[in-house]
């Protein structure tokens, strides 16, 4: 049973068909992994603390730097030089003080993922380093983990879900096998509008409560291209690579 308080703080959701108090239940008692508290984790975590999500582990070595702040939301001018997974969960926490926040001040690897994934339901890929990302979707692909995975840059956004809890692919590294990949370069090197992080990390949050409610997730084996500066969305259907090393599908 939803509280009184719940059922107040959750309201204008709740009196939405496709979520209601099934829905809501659905919500409070996941747990969600998140890697990444910068452009994309910022604003996920922001909107799956306010739904309700009943359990948040956020994932990110990094302290906060004054060029951070244009797109990172969740961080404020005096939390430089302060981790970013203790300022976060600080911040989220303030923001809905009923749900659980484990915060983790520590860079990903996989085997720490390895054993952070069992006590999930879902992931997160927030990051914009290539190496982790296809680790992110190694660990989760073995472990039959769900993962939404997106990235930035410039004004282009990328948006990508995979469901692997019936241990089968496609998965990322399909679409972009580890041993073609080039340089790749990050916010750091080339760049990033602010408001594009933001919509695609909301949409991130979007489709995460999606899977966890039983609902359409739109971006399931599915690439969708966002150019912001244009507006322009375009999705392609991921087919499974019949060699990929990963999901030896």
């Amino acid at each position: 049973m939803l509280s009184s308080k719940e059922l107040q703080r959750y309201s204008r959701q709740i009196m939405l068909s496709q979520v209601g108090e099934e829905g809501q239940k659905k919500l409070s008692s996941a747990r969600i992994l998140i890697v990444g508290l910068g452009g994309l984790g910022s604003p996920a975590a922001m909107y799956l603390a306010a739904a309700g999500i009943g359990e948040l582990h956020l994932v990110d070595g990094d302290h906060i730097d004054l060029s951070n702040l244009q797109r990172q939301v969740l961080y404020k001018t005096n939390h430089q030089g302060k981790s970013k997974a203790m300022v976060a969960a600080q911040q989220l926490a303030a923001a809905n003080p009923t749900i659980r926040i484990h915060p983790h001040s520590q860079m990903a690897n996989e085997s720490w993922l390895r054993e952070q994934v069992k006590q999930v339901d879902l992931v997160l890929d927030c990051t914009d380093n290539l190496e982790i990302r296809h680790t992110i979707n190694r660990v989760c692909c073995q472990a039959g983990c769900p993962v939404v995975m997106a990235s930035v840059q410039g004004f282009s956004g990328q948006l990508i879900s995979f469901d692997f809890s019936e241990g089968k692919g496609p998965c990322y590294a399909c679409l972009f096998p580890p041993q073609e990949q080039a340089e790749v370069q990050n916010c750091a090197t080339a760049g990033v509008i602010g408001p594009a992080l933001g919509v695609v990390g909301s949409l991130q949050a979007l489709e995460a409560m999606k899977y966890l409610m039983d609902l359409p997730v739109s971006s399931l084996n599915k690439l969708h291209l966002i150019e912001t500066e244009t507006l322009a969305l375009q999705t392609l259907q991921l087919p499974s690579h019949s060699n990929c090393p990963v999901c030896n599908t």
